[in-house]
């Protein structure tokens, strides 16, 4: 018999097309619990019914459930090994580069990519989507505004050549943004594309359950080329890389075959 959140977890499902099975059921327990204490609802059919009325608390509700925290070079020596490492042997290999960050929260992912194309690479073709389930985040990134703390870590000469200053935040300029297509996709339950060169998914995962996490690597190997790259977050080794195919290249990058 299913317990009380397990209902609630349907309804989600059903009311508003919101899947949270393939979740950590504790992470995603304590969160909600700390919402409903907040509002002082003790039932989860109270605040389901709320969450379907209400667009100001369903908002609140999916910020508080996905991680949008995110930055500009992000783990700089990660970024300076695809740079100088990853990146030349995918060119070597093929001179148009499809690429796909996916669970790209607020942009800054694929933008840092785009501008690292244009900079070191500027004769090579590249595509670039860049996914996430949130519609919110989508917005911003579309939006192209940041404010100083997420550009931290971005090579000066990157900030110079591709922002525009705005009072204290830094906009991306057009040339860059139209390069980046944003798309709505759920990496749990929608069909994935093919033949990626490069797919960076990081600090996304952490919060699913491991079956979840192996049928997305799985997922993931099928959309990449023949030594295709995927390029994960620090906190997510994949450890059973070499049932699924995968060959560790670099710390955090897996290649398709060896």
């Amino acid at each position: 018999m299913a317990d009380a959140y397990e209902t609630f977890l349907d309804g989600l499902r059903r009311k508003k097309g919101l899947d949270l099975t393939g979740y950590k059921r504790p992470q995603m327990e304590r969160r909600i619990n700390s919402l409903m204490r907040s509002l002082k609802i003790t039932d989860y059919g109270i605040y389901l019914g709320l969450l379907e009325k209400e667009i100001a608390h369903w908002r609140k509700f999916l910020d508080t459930l996905t991680i949008n925290v995110s930055e500009f070079y992000r783990n700089p020596s990660q970024w300076q090994v695809l740079e100088e490492k990853i990146l030349p042997e995918l060119i070597q290999a093929s001179r148009s580069l499809k690429i796909w960050s996916a669970g790209c929260s607020t942009g800054e992912e694929p933008y840092t990519l785009t501008m690292v194309m244009m900079n070191r690479f500027p004769h090579i073709n590249f595509t670039m989507l860049a996914t996430d389930v949130d519609d919110e985040v989508l917005n911003k990134a579309r939006t192209g505004v940041y404010n100083d703390k997420a550009v931290l870590n971005l090579p000066q000469n990157y900030i110079n050549g591709n922002f525009t200053k705005e009072g204290s935040n830094f906009k991306i300029k057009d040339e860059v943004k139209k390069r980046v297509n944003f798309m709505k996709h759920n990496l749990l339950t929608d069909a994935f594309d093919r033949n990626f060169d490069l797919i960076l998914c990081r600090n996304v995962v952490i919060y699913f359950t491991e079956e979840s996490k192996a049928q997305l690597y799985r997922k993931f190997y099928t959309g990449l080329k023949q030594n295709g790259i995927l390029f994960t977050g620090s906190t997510e080794q994949i450890f059973q890389a070499r049932e699924i195919g995968f060959s560790l290249v670099s710390s955090f990058f897996y290649k398709k075959g060896d």
